[in-house]
């Protein structure tokens, strides 16, 4: 009986559904036009921040190498959330979006440590044949290959982690180059060397500061606590508006994906409902679920005269 009033749930959202996948294809063909033109430009970079002796132009490049690293793993964990479930991996591979979201918040991190200690050391010897023309050239092509990735997913991004992380990091990464262009410039007029190594250390406390949210975003989903954008006493309050339902406990809510999220609760209804009434009552708490954010729900019905005991719960 549960079994069938699912399926007529999952089919009154056919259009939701249709929606996500369309918005998932247009996140797919962003991620590959953002990994073809980052990557061509960290090579242009790297060469270069190793020709001028640009210690910014090195940590931006650095910056942009883990923009295309995370744009590619986030591609692949998309790829991976579309995998049917299996006997193995009853809920397919959406828990691969958060995964990828962790790694790449991890991977920056690292990269942050080891840039920052290479600018430290620039900070206190500066070096004084750098091309502060050249530099500013170069993080001037940049700030247009950032805008024009950042556009790319902008459309998507509040339907996602991993989309709205590229979206913010190719933001900033615009910012970033934008401060290597006046450095390099300055540079070029004041022989200031040691901007070089000053800017690079911004460039890096501005990653870092956006990285720190992505980290903690994507751990707490990884322990499977309630997701930043649901509290748990309103949605509590939305399954006690329902008519029939008397009252709500061991509820849990967790993310499955970057973009779903799954509840498990029992349900003490009206002992007056008859079963099909009762029945009526868990579609009406599903689909106001569906609509707050709760992709998958899980209910377990409780009679008043055989409640459940804490150990079986």
């Amino acid at each position: 009986m549960d079994h069938g009033h699912n399926h007529g749930h999952d089919h009154s959202h056919a259009g939701h559904h249709h929606h996500q996948v369309s918005a998932a294809d247009v996140a797919n063909k962003a991620f590959i036009a953002g990994i073809v033109l980052n990557g061509i430009y960290v090579v242009v970079q790297a060469i270069a921040g190793f020709a001028t002796h640009s210690m910014a132009l090195l940590s931006d490049a650095g910056h942009n190498l883990g923009d295309v690293a995370s744009l590619a793993l986030s591609l692949m964990a998309f790829r991976l959330a579309r995998v049917k479930p299996s006997q193995s991996f009853t809920y397919g591979y959406k828990k691969t979006t958060i995964i990828a979201a962790l790694t790449n918040a991890v991977i920056l991190s690292l990269a942050i440590g080891m840039l920052g200690y290479e600018s430290v050391l620039r900070l206190m010897h500066p070096r004084h044949d750098i091309d502060g023309g050249l530099v500013a050239i170069i993080a001037g092509i940049g700030i247009i290959i950032n805008l024009a990735s950042a556009f790319l997913f902008f459309r998507n991004k509040e339907h996602d982690l991993n989309t709205k992380g590229a979206y913010l990091h190719l933001l900033t990464d615009a910012l970033v180059s934008l401060g290597v262009v006046v450095s390099g410039i300055v540079i070029k007029f004041t022989n200031w060397y040691w901007l070089d190594g000053a800017v690079s250390i911004v460039v890096l406390v501005v990653i870092l500061a956006g990285t720190w949210s992505l980290l903690t975003a994507s751990l707490r989903m990884s322990l499977d606590a309630v997701p930043g954008d649901i509290k748990m006493d309103e949605i509590e309050a939305i399954i006690k508006k329902v008519k029939g339902v008397e009252s709500v406990h061991h509820m849990h809510i967790w993310a499955m994906s970057t973009t779903e999220n799954a509840l498990t609760a029992h349900l003490l209804l009206q002992e007056t409902l008859t079963f099909v009434e009762k029945m009526k009552v868990v579609h009406n708490v599903k689909h106001e679920l569906y609509h707050n954010k709760v992709h998958h729900a899980t209910i377990e019905l409780e009679s008043a005269t055989l409640p459940c005991s804490d150990e079986e719960c």
